[in-house]
């Protein structure tokens, strides 16, 4: 809907001209990275408490996943982890991992409920940064992800840097996998892609996979929330996000930019509290020390402030 008693948007986002080309999910879910990509930002660390109220923060919110960390990091990043898990929050508590053994371990002595298991699937990626050859990465997933499902843990398979992959090589690296993950990320790692290109490369990788697909988008571009969109409006039901896009470089797409278009310009449906995210950025400001540009989309200080000369004399 365009017009409500809370908001007054386009009303050519709803024509049907436009509606009848998105394959729109009725619900969106929302997976939030902003303790891990998030923490990457340089100069910005969480500790254990802040962390744990970071958690809590964002289950209040609503969001459907929390990605708490990667115990490997530290011991501080284990035990904060096993924290968060400990407050019996309604969201599923994840952890990231490589895909190495020892990494599930330490997610299962940290009790979370799934992994995100990453795994470089592009062959320059695995052969010039990981300096691995390609069937000992291969091997290596299928090792680890049979691991993690032998000891009963959800598992996301995160295919890094996606979208810079040739798509048969691609496929190659996810069809070795699919039978053992419950749901696939596709990672567009350096944020290259045009939201025109993620709806056609969802779409593709649709056509291989019959699992549940997400979408990991960073922001290089500025263009994070419209690659989020377009992944959405092609078959994607999860959006990663980090609150205020936190994160390296750019940063990454930001929760409440990503709810407030998904709800209003695309009306599909979250379980965010819109009500709580202007709190929550705040929170994360103050606790990241990253202080918010005020022309900041929807929780910047001048969105609703406007200096507009002779338009004043129409009100």
């Amino acid at each position: 809907m365009f017009e409500t008693s809370s908001w007054f948007v386009s009303p050519y986002n709803y024509v049907d001209e436009v509606r009848k080309k998105l394959s729109l999910p009725e619900r969106v879910y929302i997976h939030d990275t902003t303790l891990r990509d998030g923490e990457q930002q340089p100069n910005v660390v969480f500790r254990k408490d802040e962390k744990v109220e970071i958690a809590i923060a964002l289950d209040e919110v609503g969001v459907d996943f929390i990605e708490a960390g990667l115990p490997a990091v530290s011991r501080e990043d284990f035990e904060a982890i096993k924290a968060i898990v400990k407050q019996g929050l309604k969201a599923k508590v994840l952890s990231f991992s490589r895909c190495l053994r020892e990494d599930v371990d330490l997610a299962l002595k940290a009790d979370v409920s799934g992994l995100v298991m990453e795994l470089p699937s592009s062959e320059h990626i695995i052969k010039y940064a990981y300096k691995w050859d390609v069937g000992k990465a291969l091997e290596r997933s299928r090792e680890a992800l049979e691991y993690a499902k032998q000891h009963g843990l959800y598992v996301k398979f995160f295919t890094i840097d996606a979208t810079r992959s040739e798509i048969l090589f691609l496929k190659k690296v996810i069809d070795n996998v699919k039978d053992l993950m419950d749901a696939l990320v596709l990672a567009d790692t350096f944020g290259v892609m045009s939201p025109y290109a993620m709806e056609y490369f969802v779409g593709v990788v649709k056509g291989f996979v019959d699992k549940p697909l997400e979408v990991h988008a960073h922001n290089d571009f500025g263009l994070a929330v419209a690659n989020s969109l377009a992944a959405v409006v092609s078959g994607a039901s999860t959006v990663h996000v980090t609150v205020n896009g936190l994160g390296e470089r750019s940063g990454n797409a930001a929760l409440e930019e990503v709810v407030l278009a998904l709800e209003l310009l695309l009306g599909v449906k979250t379980n965010i509290k819109k009500e709580k995210l202007y709190e929550l950025s705040k929170l994360i400001e103050k606790l990241s020390g990253v202080k918010l540009q005020p022309q900041k989309a929807v929780v910047g200080d001048n969105i609703t402030r406007v200096e507009s000369g002779i338009l004043t004399d129409w009100w």
